[in-house]
Order: C-alpha cells, then sequence, then structure tokens
C-alpha cells in the first residue's frame, strides 16, 4: 500500500481534489476535519484548558473561532496547540492506515503537511496549488470570516512555491484546467506503482 499525502495551502480546494479520489474508491484520511474531532474530547479539553484558559470555551465546548484567533497570530501557541493534537492524529492515521492495506494507495488530506514534519511519512505527495487571489475568495465565501483572517492563517503556512518543489504530483487548481482530468492521471500512475 503506497501512502499519499494531500496538501495545500488555505483556500486551494484540497477538500474537492480528496473526493474525487474518494469517488475512485481510495480511502481518504481527513487530518483537519479528524483534529477538530477530537478538540471535542475530555483528555484534549483537559489539556487546552490548562495551555489556553477558559476564553477559548463557550460553556462545556471548545469555541474553535475563538482557539483559532488566539493561535492563528501567535506562532507559540500554535505550536502548543499543534504538539497536542498532532500526536494524536498521527496515531489515529495509523490506525486508518491499518485498517486500509487491501487498497492499492491511501491518502492523508492535510494543509499543513509539511510546516508539521508528516510529510516523511508518505512515499508521495500530492499539492494542490491555486492562484492566491482565487484561494483568497474562496475562503472569504466558504468561512465567512475577513480577508485579514485569510492572511494570518495563511501566513502560518509555508509558501506555495517552497511546496512546489517538495511535492511529486501538482494539481493546479486555478479554474482553467479540469480537476478530475489532473486527478485520473495520477491515480493512473500511482495504481501502476508496484
Amino acid at each position: 500500500m503506497i501512502k499519499v499525502g494531500l496538501t495545500g495551502n488555505i483556500g486551494t480546494g484540497k477538500s474537492t481534489v480528496a473526493k474525487i479520489f474518494g469517488s475512485l474508491g481510495i480511502p481518504v484520511y481527513h487530518a483537519d476535519l479528524e483534529a477538530k474531532k477530537m478538540l471535542e474530547t475530555a483528555a484534549v479539553k483537559s489539556k487546552l484548558l490548562e495551555k489556553f484558559g477558559v476564553d477559548i470555551f463557550n460553556q462545556a465546548n471548545v469555541d474553535r473561532k475563538k482557539l483559532a484567533n488566539l493561535v492563528f497570530d501567535n506562532p507559540q501557541k500554535l505550536k502548543v496547540l499543534n504538539s497536542i493534537i498532532h500526536p494524536l492524529v498521527q496515531k489515529d492515521l495509523e490506525r486508518f492506515f491499518s485498517q486500509k492495506k487491501n487498497h492499492p494507495y491511501v491518502i492523508q488530506e492535510a494543509a499543513i503537511l509539511f510546516e508539521s514534519g508528516f510529510d516523511k511519512n508518505f512515499d508521495k505527495i500530492i499539492l494542490i496549488t491555486s492562484l492566491k487571489k482565487l484561494a483568497t475568495k474562496r475562503v472569504l465565501d466558504r468561512d465567512n470570516i475577513g480577508s485579514l483572517e485569510v492572511e494570518q492563517r495563511r501566513s502560518n503556512q509555508w509558501s506555495q512555491e517552497k511546496k512546489i518543489s517538495l511535492a511529486d504530483f501538482i494539481i493546479e487548481n486555478n479554474e482553467k484546467d479540469m480537476l478530475i482530468p489532473q486527478v485520473l492521471k495520477i491515480h493512473e500512475i500511482l495504481l501502476a506503482i508496484k
């Protein structure tokens, strides 16, 4: 089984590309989604309370927007959050891989694959790229946040150019090149790897 990382900066279209791979029968682990679920576990809530205080909670639940506002403009606090969440995601990912061994390849979708050092766990990396203006528009439309917040989140990610040099495959999500043919080409290459 080939382990494939799928990444791209905010608003590039990772989720859309992941859905296309999923429609081809390829198992996809959504690291960011799983990390959000982990925020609701008692053990994680306890650690978050200890590290960040009661202000990030809305009664008994983690207010993800407050937490995001706190960590995305403070690299040290983001590092603390990642130190709590990343080991749990890694453990859950290994469980996922072990359950999917009968597939030719599996994908993990994650925004900060390179930044977290998780890229070392994969045989191949697919990078989704997009024009910055287009990616920003997607996030503004999707997340109901301001352009300043988009830039704060983007500032915690490596540049697209840096990631291009590290990726095995590039999918351009620029609204000119169709996504499905690009995905199918990569799918065929991955199926041919023994």
